[in-house]
């Protein structure tokens, strides 16, 4: 294995003459694996990308955000039997077009006021998709999920949440998530974990719990699409749960790769405790009041 402090800087540049005088050329870069996963702050306040997930499910009046909805619909729709659905890359260039189109485009729910009919205010709080005259897409973006590759999709939705300026879990919870699931206890644990959970912003914590619906349902489909919980764990966990810049700054530089693969374990079996634990409702999660406190 090649020491992370060794290599962090150099490039390698090799050329390769075939014997029918045909030369490749190629060359390579090392890129820690701790700064692949890096976030990169914003201040962005249109689209869906790099927007806080608060912002835009109050631009969309909606509880999820319309690209995680979509995306998800479209993934049970046409590729939860998929192999290997969430850990094959899609083409890059069709997951930009889609990043792209979700970007250009604004939702927007009506909200119903409470003089409606229930009729009434079904029809209201229907969802209009406005496209951006911006957009350089002619499809709109149903027809575009509709004809994209199922990795796209699903590598859209991966994006989607690699780009939040902070992760769905939140930097303030990071260092208690990380406590909470180093617990042995079984009760204090489930009291630990459910408590952080009641931490979060509503916005984040429904967005969370479909997340994971949707995953246990593309795990139950695990003898056909290679997909088991821990698969999907270690998949998705390092992007919901990653340490803030301040925090995964500390440290020497030569312990930087030990604690990475560290944090990398523990960010999977957060999310694989919450896939393994019975169905979490956010009315429950919201009524109860557990007897377990903890600086959060």
């Amino acid at each position: 294995m090649l020491d992370p402090q060794t290599v962090q800087s150099k490039n390698w540049h090799m050329d390769i003459i075939e014997m029918n005088g045909i030369k490749v050329e190629f060359s390579m870069k090392f890129t820690s694996r701790d700064l692949s996963l890096k976030r990169t702050p914003s201040k962005k306040q249109s689209g869906v990308f790099g927007v806080k997930i608060s912002v835009v499910t109050k631009r969309e009046r909606s509880k999820v955000p319309y690209i995680v909805r979509q995306c998800i619909e479209e993934v049970e729709k046409r590729g939860i039997d998929e192999v290997g659905i969430y850990r094959i890359s899609g083409v890059a260039t069709d997951i930009q077009a889609l990043k792209a189109a979700f970007d250009a485009m604004e939702v927007c729910v009506s909200e119903a006021k409470s003089s409606i009919s229930a009729v009434g205010e079904a029809m209201l709080r229907s969802e209009v998709l406005q496209l951006s005259a911006h957009s350089h897409d002619t499809k709109d973006i149903l027809m575009m999920l509709s004809d994209m590759d199922i990795n796209a999709i699903a590598g859209t939705l991966k994006l989607y949440f690699r780009e939040l300026p902070e992760p769905l879990l939140t930097d303030r919870l990071y260092p208690a998530f990380m406590e909470g699931i180093a617990l042995s206890d079984p009760a204090a644990k489930e009291n630990c974990m459910m408590h952080l959970l009641r931490s979060l912003p509503d916005p984040n914590l429904i967005t969370f719990l479909t997340l994971l619906e949707h995953l246990k349902r593309v795990a139950e489909k695990e003898p056909v699409n290679k997909m088991s919980l821990h698969n999907l764990a270690t998949v998705f966990g390092p992007t919901l749960l990653r340490p803030s810049e301040s925090e995964s700054s500390k440290g020497h530089i030569t312990l930087a790769s030990d604690i990475w693969s560290h944090d990398v374990m523990a960010q999977v079996q957060v999310l694989l405790y919450y896939l393994q634990h019975p169905p979490i409702s956010f009315a429950e999660l919201k009524k109860n009041t557990l007897y377990f406190s903890t600086d959060v």
